[in-house]
């Protein structure tokens, strides 16, 4: 699927932020579009969509795998330093050593910088992979009994051309003094730069101000440019960061410790000002 020439249809009975353009992907990089041929429903979500949601939020969430373990390296370069002077690092820098001066293969010592990248990509897969299972042994188990049951959460579903391409959650924070959390926002890769995700965002924005919520946060340990901006062309403002965040699922293992961490990205944005258009 190829969505480089549609302008999506937006509901604009909010002031929401993100109306004047969509930005998409050309052969000439990111352009403005002034056209408008595709429209995205977004709608609640319905039992049958279930199968569909579950395969688009496994699969937007695996693809982090690489992004968490190469690109995070740019982000924690202290990992590979912890990597060489660690204890476990040390035992095996020093059999390395020894197997280098006893077979005279001093190449062995060279393969310790892919060894810590491989160490990396396991470990944030696993730590994903474990992640994804907790969410889906939960909430994305029963997303019906979860997010559409109480008035405080709702889950919905992009659709675009009669299939379902995105979704995205809102959850009530009462511990946050009036916030609801944007939550499992993931798109159909077949389906990005074509608007989905502002659509979907813009739902979340809309529940929030319908039910007077005062403020929308998220929180995302994405490493991927498009995620923030994203974020930012919504209207939200990033808060704070927390170095060495702690995913749900992970095991915190030495080892594990060692090869994976993460930034924990805190978007807020103030919704009291959006009102309703005359």
């Amino acid at each position: 699927m190829h969505c480089s020439s549609e302008k999506i249809i937006w509901n604009d009975s909010l002031n929401l932020p993100g109306n004047n353009y969509m930005l998409f992907r050309t052969e000439k990089g990111l352009q403005k579009s002034p056209y408008r041929t595709q429209t995205v429903v977004v709608r609640e979500f319905k039992p049958a969509d279930k199968a569909e949601v579950q395969r688009i939020f496994s699969e937007g969430l695996m693809e982090m795998v690489p992004d968490t373990a190469f690109k995070g390296l740019r982000h924690h370069p202290e990992r590979t330093i912890c990597f060489l002077y660690s204890n476990t690092s040390v035992h095996a820098f020093s059999l390395a050593v020894i197997c280098s001066v006893i077979t005279m293969c001093w190449w062995v010592i060279a393969l310790l910088p892919a060894l810590c990248l491989c160490g990396r990509y396991f470990y944030s897969r696993r730590v994903i992979h474990g992640y994804l299972e907790r969410a889906i042994s939960r909430d994305m188990g029963d997303m019906e009994g979860f997010y559409m049951k109480s008035s405080d959460s709702r889950l919905w579903v992009a659709v675009l051309e009669g299939k379902v391409v995105g979704v995205v959650a809102a959850v009530s924070q009462l511990k946050s003094g009036g916030a609801v959390e944007l939550q499992r926002m993931s798109v159909d890769r077949r389906f990005r730069w074509c608007g989905v995700g502002v659509a979907l965002g813009r739902k979340v924005l809309e529940f929030a101000v319908s039910h007077k919520y005062s403020t929308v946060v998220l929180g995302t340990t994405a490493y991927a440019h498009a995620a923030h901006q994203l974020y930012k062309r919504l209207g939200f403002q990033c808060v704070g960061i927390t170095n060495g965040y702690v995913t749900p699922g992970a095991r915190l293992s030495l080892v594990e410790r060692i090869f994976y961490r993460v930034r924990h990205y805190h978007y807020s944005m103030d919704v009291q000002n959006i009102s309703s258009a005359e």
